[in-house]
């Protein structure tokens, strides 16, 4: 017998990270009501090593977007990484694997992790959204076969899954769970110093390497633009990695923009503000459920979007969750061509200085956060999961 259950967790990016550490928290918290001894080894980020994980090695930092040649950089890195953890779980066999997202080195991850080891459980928790924009079914079919049981955030997700026959479980998104620790608007504004009456707006570049080069400088433009009508304004920028501070502050500084750059308070920054300029991702969620209003903005390199067009056949009708989870448009989505400092410009006065439109998004919000389910996603979650363990273990006769 040995002296701990072990599940491994595998992601990458700053959401997976901030996901898995919401996970890992829940698991330990339940592990230690029910006094089962838990080992959880994960290849994540700092948020989810402060949660209670030992990482292999540090994700976060290492995703991308884009085509091969932008992917160039990373693909040494991970298939570094994933060729220490394939000889670590030769070494230390997991009871239990849950994998978070992160398309590529998931799926590729575990498929090599069913057919070594074939009894142990695999959870994917939160599909990668290629169920929503790309229905490469090649990819789709290959997670289906390697798992055995999907955690849905998204009742679209729940009932797409449940068709391909897979046994799948709602358990709601785990960003309910983080704003509840998130601070009201007056707290936050308190912590950041800034004035009831005060213009604030968060600027919310990059969480890849990739999206400093292709979306900074439109929405850096835009802030300037925006700064020159409304003199008054303030931006907050919340690093979602500390190694994007340099290129962030020496383009605050030629952009000229009354900006402050903070770590580790984004969830400040959003609440104290009176709309966000954001990237397409996981924080227009954080974004919407504190009910502040959005600008979303999304680029590539011409040739990834000629590609995704031409050869792909990606059709992104729809992209940032908020979106996504109504199936509308409740932000303004402004996608590749249409993403120009104008254009940006224009979104942003609207929803800064039109009642009706600003009220509009609130409303909507409402609507969006009626279809994530309820508190307690991690808990839910956890409870899956240490379910699926012990089961496993039972029928093994280990323990």
């Amino acid at each position: 017998m040995t002296n701990d259950y072990r599940i491994f967790i595998s992601t990458g990016e700053v959401s997976g990270d901030l996901q898995g550490a919401l996970l890992v928290e829940a698991l330990h918290r339940q592990s230690r009501d029910r006094n089962l001894p838990l080992e959880i080894v994960a290849l994540g980020g700092d948020r989810m090593a402060a949660a209670g994980a030992r990482l292999l090695a540090n994700t976060a930092s290492i995703g991308s977007v884009g085509t091969v040649w932008e992917a160039i950089p990373f693909v040494l890195p991970t298939l570094k990484i994933q060729s220490q953890t394939k000889q670590y779980l030769q070494q230390h066999p997991p009871d239990l694997v849950v994998l978070i997202d992160y398309a590529g080195p998931n799926l590729a991850l575990g498929s090599y992790i069913r057919r070594t080891f074939p009894q142990v459980p695999i959870v994917y928790f939160i599909a990668p959204q290629m169920w929503v924009w790309w229905s490469n079914r090649g990819e789709i079919d290959r997670l289906v076969k390697m798992t055995d049981r999907l955690l849905a955030i998204f009742p679209a997700e729940a009932s797409y899954f449940k068709r391909l026959g897979m046994s799948v479980t709602w358990v709601g998104h785990p960003l309910l769970d983080r704003v509840q620790t998130a601070p009201s608007r007056e707290v936050a504004r308190a912590k950041l110093g800034i004035a009831p009456e005060a213009l604030s707006i968060a600027l919310i570049p990059a969480s890849r390497h990739q999206e400093l080069k292709y979306l900074l400088p439109a929405m850096f433009q835009a802030a300037k633009a925006i700064q020159a009508k409304l003199p008054q304004v303030r931006f907050w920028i919340p690093l979602s990695l500390e190694i994007y501070r340099q290129p962030i502050a020496q383009a605050v500084k030629d952009y000229g923009l009354q900006a402050t750059i903070l770590s580790g308070q984004t969830l400040e920054a959003i609440a104290a503000s009176d709309l966000a300029i954001t990237k397409s991702g996981t924080v227009n969620l954080e974004i919407a459920l504190l009910d502040v209003p959005q600008v979303v903005i999304y680029r590539v390199s011409r040739f990834t979007a000629w590609i995704a067009r031409n050869f792909l056949k990606i059709n992104l009708p729809l992209i940032s969750p908020p979106n996504l989870v109504v199936n509308r448009e409740i932000v303004p989505e402004l996608l590749q061509d249409r993403a120009t400092p104008e254009n940006i410009t224009q979104q942003a006065l609207e929803l800064l200085l039109n009642p009706t439109r600003r009220q509009q998004v609130l409303t909507d919000y409402q609507q969006m956060r009626s279809l994530l389910g309820e508190t307690g996603v991690g808990d839910r979650a956890a409870t899956e999961i240490l379910q699926m363990l012990l089961a496993r273990s039972r029928e093994s006769g280990v323990w």
